[in-house]
């Protein structure tokens, strides 16, 4: 299950991942964010708020994540890794090679602060 969050006033979506993640995960998700996005033209910052990386339940969840970053990460600003996860926290360094965003890795605990990363300059 793919809990999210998207903070309309602030255009960020927070996404916690609880259990591995399921292809109707992203399609709901994609119900609610995409009609923002086509609103507001971008999100000003996502993250990934979760302890350790669940993985996917089956080979076509990964192709459905695969499919929803590539039709969404032009469209975003800034991304925060949020995890203790050693999978996510290199997610800055392979995600400058595939998204145009701003990617930063923050520990479990440091929320606040990545959300603040987040927040700032969005004007």
């Amino acid at each position: 299950m793919l809990n999210h969050e998207l903070m309309r006033g602030e255009g960020i979506l927070i996404l916690s991942p609880e259990g591995r993640l399921e292809s109707a995960d992203f399609e709901k998700l994609g119900r609610e964010v995409d009609p923002y996005i086509e609103e507001r033209g971008t999100l000003n910052g996502l993250m990934i708020y979760v302890k350790s990386f669940p993985g996917w339940d089956n080979f076509a969840a990964l192709l459905s994540h695969i499919q929803f970053v590539r039709g969404h990460h032009q469209k975003i600003k800034k991304v925060a890794a949020v995890t203790d996860s050693g999978f996510l926290s290199i997610l800055p360094r392979v995600a400058s090679h595939f998204v145009r965003a701003e990617v930063r890795h923050f520990d479990y605990a440091d929320r606040d602060a990545a959300l603040d990363w987040l927040k700032a300059d969005n004007s």
